[in-house]
Order: structure tokens, then sequence, then C-alpha cells
């Protein structure tokens, strides 16, 4: 009984601001998921971070929330046949009521459907002027994008049609521009979206593959959020019952040991998803950005010539003079469905025979080299010798002394120091793919060129002039994209996507650890290590909001979205 009186008491004190059920009403939208709305304040787990909010749920106040916004949303200097003008907030009813003709009749909106189109005609505010037939669309709050009272006017899209609707919107009382992303925000600040949801929406505007898509669409749909909430909701049931065991224990002498006994490893088990879910190879930030595919080799091997092959254009300048390539050139491609970032490199050879230009280009490149997540290694074999495994180490190392036949084949570059970054280039990486360019300089019924000791599959015979190869090496290329950014789990989507996802569960996972090495000893601790968990997990869907991140994430957005 002592027992059950405890953990009851504990979670009573601990629903203020844990998110409890008494906190939550659900509220079911026709045309959107439904969301949690929040109707009472909740007060954070934790200290406050400066400047932040207790909960994200809470409604939106201050002078600014309560202006009507308005918006192009179906992009800015766009000619097209059909504009879309948002209007969100109170006044989104009065700017139906006053341009409409129908509206002016019927003030009541009883003739609009919600969440149906109707046409009608729009008329400027205080006249009878036309401004154009429009389709309209009434969504009346909460069941809304914003959570407030919203319409929709599709108009012809010409620009002075356009013109004339916002300033006629401009005209009403209450009602301005909205800034960027600040329709999302209000979305967010009403409980219609956490920042995951947030991020999903302004990942699937910036999509520009099949992959990036599909990951935007699971992260806006709650694939992430429903997997930090339940994080958060476990660690926040443990640590209600290690309250418990502060409040009670003196009670009851065997409280502390039960308790601590069911949720210690409770607690190992959740530090242990959090683990599996970061040793992902960081694979939903680079679907995001696109993993950069860096093409390194000495002077004339040919690296812009397979730049210019894969990207299809004359992208980079191809002269048969050495040193043309003196900065990093990085274009965005699409590869099988997935992004990526292909980046062509200064020639590498010895900093004695290059000017100060070209030193600084070999010094990026070789940085680039160092932290690319997938390396393409050109060497010339117009001259039938192709170079040996320790002339490649060599050339990616940056070592001085390789011989003339190294040299010929790209070997030899830079100083022990220089080349410092690329000393732990592993060439039996498969990330790694060895790439001997200009076989069509040699005679048709050559015998097979290879490194030996390097494996068959990471190294390719290519011809950037008449293509012979470039099948072989693309699929290659592919392949490997796809194992980088689709993981073992062949397409189960990630829940990382962010470097602030990272960084806030890291920190979590920590704090679970800390508590486990407490082992039951100093409850008082243990317990704070359960609050900084949770708190560091709210802080990724924006339960624990911190105002210094929200104005990064929305800026990020267009006007109108």
């Amino acid at each position: 009984m002592v027992r059950l009186t405890a953990f009851c008491w504990t979670v009573q004190r601990l629903a203020g601001w844990s998110g409890g059920a008494a906190h939550r009403a659900v509220v079911a939208a026709p045309r959107w998921p439904a969301r949690r709305i929040f109707v009472t304040a909740a007060p954070s787990v934790g200290p406050p971070a400066s400047g932040s909010g207790a909960g994200v749920s809470e409604p939106l106040s201050g002078p600014e929330a309560r202006d009507t916004i308005f918006a192009v949303s179906s992009g800015a200097g766009v000619r097209a046949g059909v504009a879309v003008i948002r209007i969100s907030g109170a006044g989104a009813r009065i700017a139906l009521q006053t341009m409409i003709a129908r509206g002016r009749l019927d003030p009541s909106l009883a003739w609009l459907a919600p969440r149906m189109a109707t046409l009608a005609k729009l008329l400027a505010p205080g006249s009878d002027e036309r401004l154009d037939s429009a389709l309209v669309l009434w969504f009346p709050a909460p069941r809304s994008f914003t959570g407030e009272d919203v319409a929709e006017l599709h108009v012809h899209g010409g620009r002075a049609v356009v013109a004339a609707v916002l300033a006629a919107l401009g005209a009403l009382p209450g009602h301005r521009l909205a800034e960027r992303g600040e329709f999302t925000r209000r979305a967010f600040g009403n409980g219609r979206m956490d920042l995951t949801e947030v991020e999903g929406l302004s990942d699937l505007l910036a999509a520009n593959t099949d992959a990036q898509r599909r990951q935007a669409l699971a992260q806006m749909g709650g694939a992430a959020r429903a997997r930090f909430d339940g994080w958060r909701a476990q660690i926040l049931d443990c640590l209600a019952h290690t309250e418990a065991v502060i409040d009670f224990g003196e009670d009851a002498d065997d409280l502390g040991s039960d308790v601590l006994r069911v949720v210690s490893p409770r607690v190992a088990e959740l530090a242990a998803q959090m683990t599996r879910a970061l040793a992902d190879a960081r694979r939903g930030e680079l679907l995001r950005d696109g993993p950069r595919v860096v093409i390194v080799g000495a002077p004339n091997a040919g690296k812009s010539s397979l730049l210019n092959r894969l990207a299809q254009r004359p992208a980079a300048i191809v002269t048969p003079i050495a040193g043309t390539t003196r900065d990093v050139l990085e274009l965005e491609l699409q590869l099988g469905g997935f992004p990526l970032r292909l980046c062509d490199t200064a020639g590498l050879r010895p900093r004695d025979e290059a000017d100060e230009i070209e030193v600084e280009g070999m010094r990026r490149a070789r940085a680039l080299l160092a932290d690319a997540p997938m390396r393409l290694v050109v060497a010339d074999v117009s001259a039938g010798v192709p170079p040996s495994r320790e002339e490649l180490a060599a050339l990616l190392r940056g070592e001085e002394g390789a011989d003339a036949a190294g040299e010929a084949s790209g070997a030899a570059l830079g100083d022990g120091d220089e080349g410092a970054n690329a000393a732990a280039l592993d060439l039996d990486d498969s990330s790694l793919l060895v790439v001997l360019n200009k076989v069509d300089a040699l005679p048709a019924n050559r015998a097979p060129l290879s490194v030996h000791g390097i494996a068959p599959s990471c190294q390719f015979c290519i011809s950037c002039e008449t293509g012979e190869g470039m099948d072989a090496l693309l699929d290659a290329l592919e392949a490997r994209v796809r194992a980088l950014l689709e993981g073992e789990g062949g397409g189960e989507t990630a829940i990382v996507t962010r470097a602030r996802h990272r960084e806030h569960l890291e920190q979590a996972v920590g704090a679970l650890e800390r508590f486990a090495r407490l082992d039951g000893l100093m409850v008082d601790l243990a317990a704070e290590e359960l609050r900084i968990a949770a708190s560091e997990v709210g802080k990724v869907t924006g339960t624990i909001r911190v105002e210094e991140m929200l104005d990064i994430i929305f800026r990020d957005f267009c006007i109108g979205k």
C-alpha cells in the first residue's frame, strides 16, 4: 500500500510538467493527422533555458500572434496559371466577409462549406471593383494547418492579379504579410506540429531526390516524433518511480531497492536503443545534404574529365596544362534517386613544383579527402603501367620519394606534414574506388590492367574520352551510395536527420549512463540524471523550447509556408 500510494502521489506531482494525459486533448482533423493540443501550459523538466517557454503546445500570444497574416504559398516570382494566397488568423473570416461578394450578403459564411472549394468573386475592400474570380477554401480553427482560422484564395497567377489581391488584404485592419516560416511557426506554437515534423516539412520543400522525399515525408508524418516521445515517456515513468524512492523510501525500507531493481534495466535498455539510433553512420544527415564524393589524383590524371562525364556537361575546364583546377569545384547530382555532391579538386604533386595558389588548392583537396564518405582516386594509365598499391598509398598520404613511374601514375604528391590528414585513409576501404583512366590510349588487344593488392570490385578501367567502362563505375558508385544512405536495414528511415538531434540524444545517453553508474546510490543524483535525459529528448521535439534554436529552424522556410 505504501508503494502504491507513493507512486500515485509522485505521478500526480509530475503530471504538471510531464505532459500527462490529464493535460492533453486530441482533436481529429479530416485532412491532417490528429494532433495533441495542450490545453494547459506545462512547466518544463528541470530548469528552463534562458528565454524559453515551458511547452511547445501553449497557444500563441502577443501582438504578432493576434495579427492575421497572408502570403502567396504557391511560390513567389513564379508565373503560373494559379496562385494560392493563404490567410491565417482571426481576421481570415473578416477577409472573406469583406472581399467576397457573397460574403458581404451572408457574413455567417454558412454558404462556404469547410474544406470544399467554392467559386467566388473577389472584390476590393470598400468598393465593388472586381479583382478576380477565385476558388475559395475555408478551414475553421482548429482543423487547419496553423490551428487558426485559415482561408485560401486560388486566384489566377498573373502578377497584376496577385499584386491586387495582396494589396487588398494588406488594406484590411490587423492584416499583414507573413514572415518566413510564420505559418509553420504558428502551427508549431498551436500544437499542430512538433519540431521534428516542422523540420520534415522543411526538408520536403527542399527535397531534390526520391530518397530525400521519402525521408522527409516519414519525418513530417511523425515517425521521428513517435520514437522520441516514446523514449521521453519511458524516462519520465522511470523518474516517477525514482522520485517515489526519494519521497517515501524512509517509510518502507525495501521500497528503494525494489523500485531501483525495476528501473535500472529499463534505463539501460533505453540507453541501448538511443545508442543504436546514433550508430547510423550519420546517414540521415548525409541524405539531407547529399554525401560528398571527392575526386583526387595527380595533375592531368583526368579528374575534371571524370567530373564532366558524371555531370554529363562541361562543368569543369579541361586543358593539357597541369594545374588547371586550383580550387574545389562542387556539383549536386542525382544517382539512382539518391543525392550526392561531386567534388573536383586540385591535382596533387610535390609542393616545390607548385605555386602558392596550387599549394592552397592541394591543402583543400586533402582536407576534403580526409572527411569525405566516398572517394575516387584517378590515375593516368595511358603509358600502359598501372600504379602500385604503394604508389597509391603515397598519393593519399602525400609522401615524398616515389619513383618516376609512380609520378607518371599519380604518386609522390606533397610532403608528409601536408598529407597528415590523409594518413588514416585505408586502401581496403570499400568507400574508396580506384579509377584507371585513359585506357583509350592503349592498344585494343591490351592485357587487363589492375592494381595488385586492391580488390577487383574497387578498381575500374575507364576512358573519359570514349565513355568506356563508365557504366560499371556508375553501378558501383550507386551501390555504395545506396548502402551508405540506406544502411544495413535496407531502407529503414533514419530518425536522426540533423546535428542538433544527435547532440541532444548524445547528452541524453550520457545522462542515462551516469544514472547506471550510480548503481542505486545517491538516489537524488540519479533522479537528476533522469530529468536531464528527459529534458534533452524533449528539446529534439520542441517539448522543451530553446528560442534561439527555433529562430534558426524557421528562418530556413520560404515566405508563405
